[in-house]
């Protein structure tokens, strides 16, 4: 509640006095960074214990191959349904920008920052290997982190007895840094306020009525693509209450809606799964992995900009064009970080790599990105929550009668 309060006096904020609400930026971004900071540990942490628990090394192989079997099932089908909203839609028909028009500094450092991500499998497994153990710690870069984990917990199960100990004292440590994120948590209403005057005051209401019919497109794509995709699989699938199952992560939602980081849930997100009845060998496989491979929101995004540039542009796509746009997302999309920014980044490569969409145009989307990216983490946490569940009942390792009776006291007891 007190989140929820923050965000809405954020957005007055903004409203009223835009002059100030632009000064409280480093609310936002400090609460952030301070989440952040932990992710790092947290993950090698719950990975590695996850690993090291299941004791088999086949399983280990089980359960990642079913996970990302998942992840790319439901990101194409986000990718897909994107385009086909968009393309049905056509928020940018009408707006005939021209290269004259479009300010292509704005977004130059966006394009350099996409060439300098790796291309083709090559660069993508040189990124994925870091240089040194704690370097990748170092810098928070959860690809090189879930692959040392990987590592260190094979290791670990296969020394059997030699290695329970040092298990156990990860467990204690993983213990230590949630006991930190309890206390991070207090100062999330004050982060999400800061983060909400600034979005709303540096943007204003009024600057985004040209973009406002893209806006309402994802917002409906987004909020579709839970109820119509998610919520039958947690029905039919995990075979709980979708309604109480989405409930019970209220508070993960909220903060996400605040920081527009999906990054700031994820440690409230495996200790909820794993209070729910998910084994925490599957939580700590899974949930960081999903950070990676599974972003839901992000994929529709992807689809709908890069469609709404070429529309506004003026861009003609043949059907092989828009086919091949999404075989790149499809790879790009797994790379796209789950912060802010990140997503118009693997934009701007997308749009590099096909070469048919003008990269220019995305100063289009500047104005409304930061707005955009509350409906992308929103969905990509869903999105993450549902395949963790998804995974653990294909395993045997969801209690269902432990799941079911969490999320009614969740939603009795508020």
């Amino acid at each position: 509640m007190r989140v929820l309060i923050a965000i809405a006096l954020g957005v007055l904020l903004g409203i009223m006095a835009p002059s100030w609400a632009v000064q409280l930026e480093p609310l936002g971004k400090l609460f952030v960074r301070l989440i952040k900071m932990i992710i790092a540990p947290v993950v090698f942490c719950t990975v590695t214990v996850g690993i090291a628990s299941m004791g088999s090394l086949e399983r280990v192989g089980r359960v990642g191959a079913k996970a990302l079997l998942y992840f790319e099932v439901l990101t194409t089908v986000a990718l897909m349904i994107g385009l086909g909203v968009v393309e049905w839609i056509r928020p940018g028909a009408g707006v005939h920008a021209t290269a004259a028009q479009l300010d292509a500094h704005a977004v130059a450092g966006f394009a350099t920052r996409a060439q300098d991500r790796p291309h083709g499998l090559v660069g993508w497994l040189e990124e994925l290997v870091p240089e040194n153990f704690f370097g990748a710690l170092a810098k928070g870069e959860i690809l090189q982190i879930l692959l040392i984990a990987v590592v260190v917990g094979l290791a670990l199960a296969s020394m059997q007895e030699r290695g329970k100990p040092i298990v156990a004292g990860l467990e204690r440590v993983t213990e230590l840094f949630f006991t930190i994120v309890a206390m991070l948590m207090k100062l999330a209403p004050l982060g999400a306020f800061g983060a909400m005057a600034f979005t709303v005051g540096r943007f204003g209401v009024h600057s985004l009525a040209s973009l406002a019919k893209l806006m309402a497109t994802f917002y409906l794509t987004s909020i579709l693509f839970v109820i119509l995709i998610l919520a039958p699989i947690v029905r039919f699938v995990v075979g709980v209450s979708p309604w109480r199952f989405f409930y019970f992560l209220r508070d993960e939602f909220l903060l996400v809606l605040g920081t527009s980081s999906s990054e700031s849930a994820l440690p409230g997100l495996i200790a909820k799964l794993e209070r729910m009845g998910c084994a925490q060998s599957v939580v700590g496989l899974v949930v960081p992995t999903g950070y990676s491979f599974n972003l839901d929101g992000t994929s529709i995004y992807l689809t709908m900009a890069a469609m709404y540039v070429a529309q506004a542009t003026d861009t003609h796509l043949t059907l092989g064009q828009k086919l091949s746009l999404l075989g790149v997302l499809l790879v790009t999309s797994k790379g796209a970080a789950a912060v802010t920014g990140g997503g118009f980044v693997t934009l701007a490569a997308t749009l590099s790599a096909t070469g048919e969409i003008p990269v220019a145009g995305l100063s289009l989307l500047l104005g409304v990105d930061r707005f955009m990216s509350e409906a992308r983490a929103l969905t990509n946490l869903a999105g993450n929550a549902v395949a963790t569940a998804v995974v653990a009942r294909w395993e045997g390792a969801l209690d269902q009668e432990r799941a079911r009776d969490v999320l009614d006291r969740a939603t009795r007891d508020p």
